[in-house]
């Protein structure tokens, strides 16, 4: 059973005592529960809405504070929550700006608490006391951050910023100490391969339309194969973001010459031409690891205003553990730039900007819909762990064939520097705690461990 509820203190309740409202009477209760805290308890009834616990409850279970969240009653055991914990590294020693840079993402990530009704902290590897399973979270509200001592969460939610961070031993072996001894959900844990997410999508019979060829055999051979099937190839790193690191490479068959476009070390976008792939690739691609890129092929795109166009589609999971299409918009190709990317000079519009004929639009979205759901599905049958979010790089030709150009387990959010994508911005952070909410009860129902 859950209900939404306001909890609150009251000094004049016994040590033990909780004040239930009468809409609950019927589940049985002998303790009271917060995160992995528990505290057993004397309840009473009445006949207002609220949950009332005592102070001696209040203080020995670390709420927080005073607020409307979920309660859960399974086995005669009353859980307030969810806890969520919000999993990530960089902190400073700011209380002004925690986490640095990313510090207004955070807040408003956070500020999304209120609204779905739970407990929301920030939390890094050093933040753990293991022999007391309590840790000094970082919280936002009204009057801005401040560090509370919490229990263990319910759920973990992993924002780490990078591979480079994820792959670090004192991270990762607290990740696999909170799943693996306490038993808690920890989602979108990981950065997708995209090599691996591509193998895994061709067993898929209905997603192989989606597919772009690819090879993770980055040899001459098989460049010159891909460009005499394909008017231009792309290689790129198997996990790479922001578009860096891509090159598109183009044969032109009339001048016998190799040209190249990418982004340099200076983030200058430049375009060479060379006589064979063998000097192409000794000079822009000097010292690399071929091993860690992949050839795909290149899709001539559909063209609005002289620029290139693709799309990002978000998915999320909702309070009932299913995929929905949170966000889409259009992304243009800055000149001269192998990508869209805002960071090369790209620019963002919604659908309803970039087509004005109405069933056009319809057609593009409907479309997007359709291959943004069916893929999300077939990551999460696919991919080890809880996944609550994805964010997909889509082309479409100019036959509006959709196809698949990258998937992000933590997606980017430039699209949501546009001012009519407000709500979707909302919309996806709110998904991500209900998602947690759901993962909790899910928890309580299954104690012995859920699968995802």
């Amino acid at each position: 059973m859950k209900a939404l509820l306001p909890v609150k203190c009251k000094d004049s309740l016994k040590d033990d005592a909780i004040l239930i409202p009468d809409a609950l009477k019927d589940r049985p209760v002998s303790s009271i529960a917060f995160g992995t805290l528990q505290y057993a308890c004397t309840p009473s009834y009445h006949a207002g809405g609220t949950l009332y616990v005592s102070k001696k409850i209040y203080e020995e279970l670390l709420l927080p504070y005073e607020g409307k969240i979920h309660l859960f009653v399974q086995e005669d055991v009353l859980h307030l929550g969810p806890l969520i914990g919000i999993f990530t590294a960089g902190f400073t020693n700011s209380i002004v700006r925690p986490i640095g840079e990313r510090t207004l993402f955070f807040s408003k990530l956070l500020s999304t608490e209120k609204k779905v009704g739970a407990y929301v902290f920030l939390f890094g590897a050093n933040h753990i006391n293991w022999e007391d399973g309590t840790m000094e979270g970082y919280m936002f509200s009204d009057k801005g951050w401040s560090r509370k001592k919490v229990p263990f969460p319910h759920v973990v939610y992993d924002r780490l910023p990078n591979r480079r961070t994820e792959k670090h031993k004192l991270l990762s072996e607290t990740r696999e100490k909170m799943q693996k001894d306490y038993a808690i959900p920890w989602f979108n844990p990981g950065f997708f391969n995209k090599w691996d997410i591509h193998q895994k999508l061709m067993i898929e019979e209905s997603i192989v339309p989606y597919l772009p060829e690819t090879s993770n055999k980055v040899t001459i051979e098989k460049m010159e194969r891909f460009l005499s099937d394909y008017p231009f190839i792309y290689v790129k790193p198997m996990n790479g973001s922001l578009g860096l690191g891509v090159y598109k490479i183009i044969y032109n068959r009339e001048e016998g010459h190799y040209y190249v476009r990418y982004k340099n070390e200076d983030l200058q976008n430049k375009l060479m031409r060379f006589s064979s792939l063998e000097t192409l690739l000794g000079t822009v691609m000097k010292n690399k690891d071929l091993s860690g890129y992949l050839i795909q092929q290149g899709i001539p795109l559909l063209k609005k205003d002289d620029s290139h166009v693709d799309f990002r589609v978000h998915t999320n999971k909702d309070e009932n553990g299913k995929w929905m299409v949170s966000a889409m918009a259009a992304k243009l190709s800055g000149k001269g730039s192998v990508t869209t990317h805002m960071n090369s000079g790209g620019l963002v519009k919604t659908l309803s900007e970039l087509f004005q004929d109405e069933a056009e639009q319809t057609e593009v979205t409907d479309k997007l819909r359709r291959a943004s759901l069916l893929i999300s599905d077939a990551i999460d049958t696919h991919l080890p762990g809880f996944i609550g979010e994805i964010g997909f790089d889509f082309g479409m030709d100019r036959d509006k064939r959709v196809w698949l150009f990258e998937a992000n387990s933590k997606p980017g959010r430039s699209i949501f520097y546009h001012p009519k994508l407000r709500n979707e911005d909302i919309l996806t952070r709110k998904l991500s705690i209900e998602y947690a909410v759901y993962l909790t009860e899910q928890t309580i129902q299954h104690p012995d461990g859920i699968l995802s």
